[in-house]
């Protein structure tokens, strides 16, 4: 099966003063369709480098990427937009949800930008919404849902043009412990529906959840190593009555 993602030799450099900061360092590896992969590391260590040069939301110093076989290094400005819009779907920490916008208008957004009519925009956010278990909160704004809930519509978001690659930065880091577990659930749903996941996380209880954890550190990838992933939904499951509710 041909690779989803490749790297060979990727760096970033930045420049500092008269010299220069090497953010990532002569990273090599390749991810195959419908992997559950987790990049972890202190701050400062490189991995959320790696998500931006993996997102094309930067460009490499050096080395080559290549997404689905495609050379990002030798692509347009427009080619990459066009691979961020259709093969990519990204998921924040922050949820960078419009606050004056209702839930099905947040995730219509990417495909507003595509250029699709009011009628399919409408039918492919609502069934996106139903996806991830919020078909009964299409009308509610931001500020009508909780913490959960609005990570849960920015990852509807995210899906709303079928990715191939779900990238999620420290997704659970601003939900509570059962919310986290909760998206975790969620995004292993997604991954066993085949979207591949690529995730940066700081805890290792989340990265748990992935099949394959990669770890940085001073901008190099220092360990990739694969595990048996823990099940979210049955951690959810075993949670305490009280708690889980």
């Amino acid at each position: 099966m041909a690779a989803l993602i490749e790297t060979e030799g990727l760096t970033r450099l930045y420049p500092a003063g008269e010299g220069v900061v090497a953010a990532l360092q002569d990273v090599s590896l390749s991810i195959a369709p419908g992997a559950f992969v987790a990049a972890m590391g202190p701050s400062g260590s490189g991995k959320s480098t790696f998500l931006n040069l993996i997102g094309c939301l930067d460009r490499p110093t050096r080395g080559t990427y290549r997404l689905m076989g495609e050379d990002s290094g030798t692509l347009s400005a427009d080619r990459l937009a066009e691979l961020r819009s259709r093969r990519l779907g990204f998921v924040f920490q922050s949820f960078h949800l419009l606050p004056r916008v209702d839930a099905l208008g947040n995730v219509e957004l990417p495909l507003i930008y595509r250029g699709l009519g009011r009628r399919a925009r409408r039918d492919r956010a609502a069934e996106a919404l139903q996806l991830v278990g919020l078909g009964d909160r299409m009308r509610h704004r931001p500020t009508q849902l909780s913490g959960g809930q609005q990570q849960r519509v920015a990852i509807a978001r995210a899906l709303v043009n079928g990715p191939d690659l779900l990238l999620a930065d420290e997704p659970t880091g601003a939900l509570d412990s059962v919310t986290g577990l909760e998206i975790m659930a969620l995004f292993q749903e997604l991954n066993r529906a085949g979207v591949a996941v690529l995730m940066v996380t700081h805890d290792a209880e989340v990265a748990a959840f992935a099949g394959r954890v990669l770890r940085f550190r001073d901008g190099r990838l220092v360990g990739d190593s694969v595990q048996t992933p823990r099940d979210a939904g049955r951690a959810l499951r075993d949670l305490p009555r009280d708690r889980a509710a």
